[in-house]
C-alpha cells in the first residue's frame, strides 16, 4: 500500500514482510504498536492475527480480532489488510498445535517465494507460532520471530505474555526458529506519561483521539489495583515489536542459549541449546518520537483527505 501521507519513500529493497500477532484487547498498548506498524512504510504488513490473552475474558481471541478491526476502521483502512483469528486458547502440550486461520497465515506466508525477509511479531503469547511450527516445521528457517515477553534474565519470573502459554514458549525456544526476545525489564523501558499522550497523541485525528481515550479509560478502570497501573504513567511495551524492525539496535542485545521455562516461569539453563537474541535495552526516545511524528503526519493527510471529499 502506498503511504501517501509520508513526505518520503522507502526503497523496495529495504522493505520487509510482516505479520502482526496481537492480543489487542488485553490492555491498552497493543493499539499503539498496531498504528505505528501501519504508519511505517518499511513494513509491508501481510495480515494481523487476533491472539488470546488467557483467562481475563470469556472470548479473548475474538475480542482481540474485533479490536484490530476497530483500529483499522478508525484509520479508514479496514479493506486494505487481512485480519485473521488465532488460537482461542493455549496449546495443550508441547507436541500438539491448535490450528487456526492465524497459524495457517504464518505457514502460507513463510512458504512463499519472496526475496523480502518475513518477520512475525508477537505482542502476546507465542501460541500461533508454536502451532504453525508444529503443523509445518519447514517454516523454521523462513521467518524471524520477534516476541514481547518473558521475565528478566538470567532467572526469569512471572510475566503476563509468557503466562498465557508456557508450552508454546518451550516449543519455540527449542526450535530452530530465529527469535528476538524483548523481556519484561526491557519492554518496560518504553515509559510514557498521560500528560505526554494528551499533547502528542490525543490531538492527532480520529485514531489519536481513540488511542488516548482508550488508554485513559483503561487506566481509570484499573484504578483499584494496588501495583499496576501507576496512575499517571503507562508502558507502551508492545512498541519495540515495531521499532526493532525499523532499527534493530545491533549493539543492544546478547545471544543467549535458549533456556527451558518451568511452571513457575523461571528460566532453566539448557547448555548447548541454540542461541536466541535477547535484548538488553530499547531506545524509547526513538520509538516514541518516530510514532508521534508519523501520527501527526497521518492526521495532516487525513484532514486534507476529508476536506477534499
Amino acid at each position: 500500500m502506498p503511504h501517501h501521507f509520508m513526505p518520503y519513500e522507502v526503497p523496495e529493497q529495504k522493505q520487509v514482510r510482516v505479520i502482526i500477532n496481537t492480543d489487542a484487547k488485553c490492555e491498552a498498548d497493543d493499539q499503539y504498536a498496531i498504528v505505528h506498524a501501519i504508519l511505517s512504510q518499511r513494513l509491508q504488513i501481510k495480515g494481523f492475527i487476533g491472539a488470546h490473552f488467557g483467562p481475563r475474558s470469556a472470548a479473548p481471541m475474538e475480542e482481540s480480532y474485533e479490536e484490530v478491526e476497530r483500529v483499522l476502521q478508525l484509520m479508514g483502512m479496514r479493506e486494505q489488510y487481512g485480519v485473521y483469528r488465532g488460537a482461542p486458547h493455549k496449546i495443550p502440550d508441547v507436541h500438539t498445535p491448535v490450528p487456526s486461520e492465524g497459524s495457517q497465515l504464518i505457514i502460507d506466508e513463510a512458504m512463499k517465494d519472496d526475496p523480502r525477509p518475513l518477520f512475525v511479531t508477537f505482542q502476546g503469547p507465542l501460541t500461533d507460532l508454536a502451532s504453525a511450527y508444529l503443523q509445518e516445521p519447514r517454516i523454521a528457517d523462513r521467518l524471524i520471530a520477534v516476541w514481547i515477553g518473558g521475565g528478566t534474565y538470567p532467572e526469569g519470573h512471572d510475566e503476563f505474555n509468557l503466562s498465557n502459554d508456557v508450552d508454546a514458549v518451550n516449543v519455540v525456544f527449542n526450535s530452530p526458529i530465529p527469535l528476538w526476545q524483548v523481556p519484561k525489564n526491557v519492554y518496560e523501558m518504553v515509559r510514557v506519561s498521560l500528560a505526554e499522550l494528551a499533547v502528542k497523541v490525543r490531538p492527532h485525528g480520529r485514531i489519536g483521539s481513540y488511542l488516548y481515550d482508550y488508554l485513559v479509560n483503561h487506566n481509570m478502570k484499573n484504578g483499584h489495583r494496588p501495583q499496576w497501573p501507576k496512575g499517571e504513567t503507562w508502558v507502551l511495551g508492545d512498541s519495540p515489536a515495531v521499532s526493532l524492525l525499523l532499527e534493530e539496535q545491533r549493539f543492544d542485545y546478547e545471544l543467549v542459549e535458549a533456556p527451558n521455562v518451568d511452571a513457575e516461569m523461571r528460566y532453566i539453563a539448557k547448555p548447548g541449546n541454540r542461541k536466541i537474541r535477547v535484548y538488553r535495552s530499547v531506545d524509547s526516545r526513538f520509538i516514541l518520537e518516530d510514532f508521534y511524528a508519523k501520527l501527526a503526519l497521518f492526521a495532516l493527510y487525513e484532514k486534507e483527505r476529508d476536506s477534499q471529499e
